[in-house]
Parts: structure tokens; C-alpha cells; sequence
């Protein structure tokens, strides 16, 4: 039996290499040697943060602990199938894998969690998981052609969802203070990337009828009112921020309850019913992972992270987010 090591949360704030006893994998399951993987800006931060409910189960077999802490904690490994079990079908030894587990050097997990990457890049890759997410987002919202849509917050799944609205002929006005992001937003093919939400200039922009749709990726309890706020009458917004147990004070008077607003809360583990039987979770990703060749991803990468300095990489996010669109530790 080998040894790999693992990032572990031991209490809020707090990052620890560990060991992890590996053993050979049984038939079913994989043995991957990671080469990169994502920190979810998002979720995970909110994890690293203490900001979860810690009776909250957790929703992978990959993960360990507990929110309570300690904990082992992530979803956006790429790396490579050293070895395979007699009955694995889909992976090959050398094979790039997209896996849904923590940040780990080397780790053993079933074939069920695991997902080949064939020509595509471990920079591609390891947008797969925000991807999924992203084209639940669109999915849940219903754009339609020549329809405006507010996307508040253009962290990773802000700029995905962005670019996919485009792809479906929908409009887009970014909200976004960090400069760096508004600029990546531009480039992601927002129609307009704004600072803040500024009703007269969201009025402007959406002709004075107020947004179609607004969609929240900016996991701040804040933006949840500027989007009720931006729709025009009969609207949608689309929540895809968890904003863990931050409170979430709104406003729901006269404009909100006359203009029937409608929320709407995304969320990746779920697709809408509505869609059945026509879309599943087999159809999500195979779209997630044909776009991983067509959309702006690798580009996204501002910070990569050696592995051995992961405490650096969270506490980069956490202090000085802004300056950042997605962290990366590398393996190599």
C-alpha cells in the first residue's frame, strides 16, 4: 500500500497537507495521478470560510469529515489513469479523466466518478464541474432569442453562463465591481460590463423595460435584491449563488409582488422536470464536455498554485478575490 497526500480542512481558515494510504484499485474503480485541479471560488470557499451549516450532509463519496471540520473537500480534478480495474470499460491506463474529488496527488475512485477528456487540455478540463453548472443555469432561466439578461457576479460559472447566453442569442449586461473580471466578461462576449447596479443605466440599457431575465453567480446575499430590482414586469431571476448561512434580507414590497417576479433557484444536482424526458445528466455532460473545445476557458486560469503551497492558493482567493478568475493547483 502507497501513501498520496491530500488537502484537509482542519478548521475554518486553516489548510493541511495530509497523508492518505492508498490501496491497488478494486475491479471497479480507477487509480488517477492528478495534474490539476480547481478551487471552486464559490462553494468551496464558503467551506474553507466556515460559512456552512456543519449538520449539512455531504453530497460526494469522495469527500471526508464534515462542515463541522476537519474536512476534506473539493469536486475539479484532471489527471491521469495509471491504473484500471478488470471491469472498468470507459478509461484506459494513460487516459485524461475529469474526476469529482478533493485536491489529492494520487487518489482511487470508481469509474462511476470519473469522466474521459479525450483532445482536450487538463486547463480545459478542469472547467468541466462549473460547466455542468453553467448550462443548468441557462437551462433553468429560458432565454429566449433577443431577450436582455443581467448576470451579476463574473466569477468562473458568471463568465460561463455569460458566454452560453450568448451562444443561445440572449443579450448580456454583466454586474461586476473587480475590474479584472469586467474585462474578462468583455472578452466572454457581454454586450455591457458594468461596475454596479445602477438602475437609470440598467434602464438604459434594456431600452427602459428592465431585464427579461437576472441570474445571481455572485454568491453575495447583496446582489439578490439589485437582480429583483433590474427585471421588468412578469421577470425571472435565477439564483445560483449559495450563499451558505449569510442572512439574505430582501425587499419584497409594491414592485416585486405588482410586477410578479418570479425566483428561481438553480441548482446543479437537479435538472428542471420540465425538461424530462428529454434532457438527463448523460445529456448535460456530454453538452458540457463538447463545449470544453468551443468556449474561452484556459484563459480563465489567472493563478496557478503548485501543489505543496495550496494554504497560499485559498488564502489568495479569500483576501484578495477580485484579483483573480480561476485558481488552479498544479501537480507537475
Amino acid at each position: 500500500m502507497s501513501t498520496a497526500a491530500a488537502v484537509w480542512f482542519p478548521r475554518a481558515r486553516s489548510v493541511e497537507l495530509r497523508p492518505e494510504a492508498l490501496a491497488e484499485p478494486r475491479p471497479d474503480e480507477v487509480r488517477v495521478r492528478a495534474v490539476l485541479s480547481a478551487i471552486s471560488h464559490g462553494t468551496e470557499m464558503l467551506v474553507y470560510r466556515g460559512e456552512v451549516d456543519a449538520k449539512l450532509a455531504l453530497d460526494l463519496p469522495t469527500l471526508a469529515g464534515g462542515y463541522g471540520f476537519p474536512l476534506k473537500y473539493g469536486y475539479a480534478s484532471v489527471g491521469h489513469a495509471v491504473a484500471a480495474g478488470r471491469e472498468v470499460r470507459t478509461v484506459r491506463e494513460g487516459d485524461l479523466i475529469f474526476a469529482l474529488h478533493p485536491h489529492q496527488n494520487e487518489y482511487v475512485v470508481r469509474e462511476s466518478l470519473v469522466h474521459p477528456l479525450p483532445d482536450r487540455s487538463p486547463e480545459q478540463g478542469v472547467f468541466l464541474a462549473n460547466l455542468e453548472t453553467a448550462i443548468n443555469v441557462v437551462l433553468d432561466a429560458k432565454p429566449r432569442l433577443g431577450e436582455i439578461v443581467v448576470v451579476f457576479g463574473q466569477g468562473v460559472v458568471g463568465l460561463l453562463v455569460t458566454q452560453l447566453l450568448r451562444r443561445s442569442g440572449a443579450g448580456v449586461i454583466a454586474v461586476e465591481p473587480s475590474a479584472l473580471r469586467r474585462a474578462f466578461a468583455e472578452r466572454c462576449g457581454a454586450d455591457s460590463a458594468i461596475a454596479a447596479s445602477d438602475d437609470d443605466l440598467l434602464r438604459a440599457l434594456t431600452a427602459q423595460r428592465g431585464a427579461d431575465i437576472a441570474i445571481d453567480a455572485s454568491g453575495g446575499p447583496g446582489a439578490l435584491q439589485q437582480a429583483i430590482d433590474s427585471v421588468a414586469p412578469e421577470g425571472t431571476v435565477v439564483v445560483c449563488s449559495w450563499y451558505g448561512e449569510k442572512p439574505v434580507p430582501l425587499d419584497l414590497g409594491g414592485s416585486f409582488h405588482r410586477g410578479r417576479v418570479r425566483i428561481v433557484s438553480s441548482q446543479v444536482g437537479r435538472i428542471d422536470p420540465s425538461l424530462a424526458p428529454r434532457w438527463d445528466r448523460e445529456r448535460r455532460l456530454a453538452l458540457a464536455t463538447e463545449l470544453l473545445g468551443e468556449l474561452t476557458l484556459a484563459e480563465l486560469i489567472t493563478h496557478r498554485v503548485p501543489f505543496a503551497k495550496a494554504a497560499e492558493a485559498y488564502a489568495l482567493v479569500d483576501r484578495r478575490g477580485a484579483e483573480t478568475v480561476q485558481v488552479v493547483l498544479d501537480y507537475a
